[in-house]
């Protein structure tokens, strides 16, 4: 018992401080206090690899890897030694750098579907450039996502479609629709019952499971014949699914695609990219159609940023990234899934999604997806030094890494099934974790703890 982490008193003093200078107490919300149980590092000092240390000196092996924008490993020397050469030279000028040309020939070359791309900082300013694009292509206002991907963008078109969705006109939100994923008639009716009014949809190629035969290409050729754009979110298959993303996977041209996250290992950049005769409205050289203020930011290519990308890139050109990415995920899945089977725990616990992104599913004795079991399970990985908020793999997480969270995920469902069987209660120390999209914070609630839960922390 001794050996379980249990320390959290820097971070939680740091907790106190950074709720009173940021709302929410951090700037990603997925990042924040209510996603993680009361016993959890609250900010973390440093990473190398799949490793990092918080700043009471726990160290754990990590697979929420930057919300999957770390594809590498922290640190990965080849991206960092490119980004300290190029900040010797200066990261933002009046004119545009030499940089961004090859930053964009090589993605190009890893992306042969897409005739040009223009890079910006995060996804959202992406999914958002590529909705005004096919906007201005069409000349219609209605957008379509898919209801079964759970987030697009920052911007009004989306969160108005979420619970989260004070301080946004009505207006805009009637702009945005929805459709099922896996649906074509679905789709078709979603066209019938908006005729000659829908510029796109936007929908991610797949959250884990493959979609059904002939769907992407079948869903792009309904678009076509009613007129409107297919745009694809590649955050998360870009550069997990394949070199060139879910499109080259499934063997499909989107008409725009989003990409971002493992770009850059970390760093900020993202892009947008697509098909000439779309992204060309956003050029200065065609005369037949208005001007799209396509994507413009100050920092959109920041040289270290561009340097970053095009390491990451040639990394993932040269060395087996996405087979390790599959055979690691593979191998976490089948060692977690043997020992949900030993604890009793099958249809309790459930280990999802694709190889290079899974993520993990918690249910209560009735099979009710549960929050507070949620909370429990990832209390106690952390304990036993595992930060898994998902299960995402990266390059550098090895055998051994692998071994060591299928052994603290056996000691963690140990706990989860007793649970089951005397209470959460007993066990969980503090309030559950809630999810980020709901309309009202509930009020704080006392620190509750149950009695084995009070003796874990004895």
């Amino acid at each position: 018992m001794d050996a379980f982490i249990h320390e959290f008193e820097n971070s939680d003093r740091l907790r106190e401080r950074a709720h009173r200078l940021i709302p929410g107490g951090a700037h990603t919300y997925a990042k924040g206090d209510d996603q993680y149980p009361i016993l959890s590092p609250g900010f973390i000092v440093s990473g190398y690899g799949c490793h990092v240390w918080d700043v009471d000196g726990n160290a754990y092996i990590e697979y929420g890897m930057g919300n999957r924008a770390v594809g590498l490993g922290h640190a990965y020397r080849h991206v960092v030694e490119a980004v300290a050469r190029q900040l010797e030279f200066g990261c933002n000028f009046t004119r545009p750098a030499s940089i961004e040309v090859e930053c964009a020939s090589t993605f190009l070359q890893m992306v042969p579907g897409a005739d040009m791309v223009k890079f910006c900082k995060d996804g959202s300013d992406a999914t958002s450039a590529a909705v005004r694009l096919a906007r201005a292509a069409t000349g219609r206002d209605l957008i379509a996502r898919c209801r079964d991907h759970p987030f697009f963008s920052t911007d009004d078109w989306f969160i108005g479609t979420t619970e989260m969705n004070a301080g946004i006109p009505e207006a805009i939100r009637d702009l945005t629709l929805g459709f099922r994923y896996n649906d074509l008639d679905d789709a078709r009716d979603l066209f019938a019952r908006h005729r000659g009014r829908i510029a796109a949809l936007i929908l991610e190629a797949s959250r884990g499971d493959d979609p059904s035969e002939g769907y992407l290409q079948d869903l792009q050729a309904l678009c076509h014949a009613n007129g409107a754009l297919l745009i694809l979110d590649e955050m998360i298959t870009g550069f997990r699914w394949a070199r060139g993303g879910a499109q080259e996977y499934y063997g499909f041209r989107p008409d725009l695609s989003c990409f971002g996250k493992a770009l850059g290992n970390g760093f900020a950049i993202s892009a947008l990219a697509g098909k000439r005769e779309f992204m060309a409205l956003g050029g200065i050289e065609q005369t037949e159609k208005p001007r799209v203020f396509l994507l413009s930011t100050t920092h959109g290519a920041e040289t270290h940023a561009m340097a970053a990308a095009i390491a990451t890139m040639h990394v993932y050109a040269q060395e087996p990234v996405i087979p390790h990415l599959r055979s690691q995920g593979t191998r976490l899945k089948a060692g977690i899934e043997q020992a949900v089977a030993r604890h009793g725990l099958g249809g309790f616990v459930d280990v999802t999604g694709h190889p290079a992104c899974l993520s993990y599913v918690t249910k209560d004795g009735s099979g009710t997806p549960s929050q507070a079991l949620r909370t429990l399970l990832l209390q106690e990985t952390i304990r036993r030094g595992v930060l898994a908020p998902s299960l995402v793999v990266s390059y550098t997480h090895g055998n051994d890494e692998i071994d060591q969270t299928i052994e603290a995920f056996d000691g963690a469902l140990g706990v989860y099934r007793a649970a089951l069987d005397h209470g959460v209660e007993n066990y969980l120390i503090g309030r559950p974790s809630d999810v980020v999209f709901r309309r009202f914070n509930t009020a704080p609630r006392p620190h509750s703890i149950g009695p084995v839960a009070r003796a874990q922390t004895a």
